[in-house]
């Protein structure tokens, strides 16, 4: 199993960035999917996941509006946008894979799987 995260990088506040995430070895069908990030010395926070059932994504508070999940099952693909970036969106993004659920505070019951994640810088 692998989860290749990419696309981010250094933006303005204000700015931009859209993440993938290829999965390979995992049918997305099958699973729950989302995103969580990370700071060095800090707790992993959830930031969104997808819901397979409902064909939508859930989203913790602090991104609610500004982020927006999607996937593309042809692709194998999971996409992040992330909009109107700020200094506290600065992060290691990870995407991940769970075999319990996505809860409707954007968080994985659990991370089965996860990759290298990809890192985001909010800086003017």
């Amino acid at each position: 199993v692998q989860l290749q995260a990419s696309g981010g990088g250094l933006v303005q506040p204000g700015g931009s960035l859209r993440l993938s995430c290829v999965v390979s070895g995992l049918t997305l069908n099958y699973v729950a999917i989302g995103w969580f990030r990370q700071v060095p010395g800090k707790e992993r926070e959830g930031v969104s996941c997808f819901v397979n059932t409902e064909g939508r994504g859930y989203y913790a508070d602090s991104v609610k509006g500004r982020f927006t999940i999607s996937r593309d099952n042809a692709k194998d693909t999971v996409y992040l946008q992330l909009n109107d970036l700020k200094s506290e969106d600065t992060a290691r993004y990870f995407c991940a894979a769970s075999q319990g659920f996505c809860l409707s505070t954007g968080t994985l019951t659990s991370h089965d799987y996860w990759g290298e994640g990809t890192e985001v810088t909010v800086s003017s």
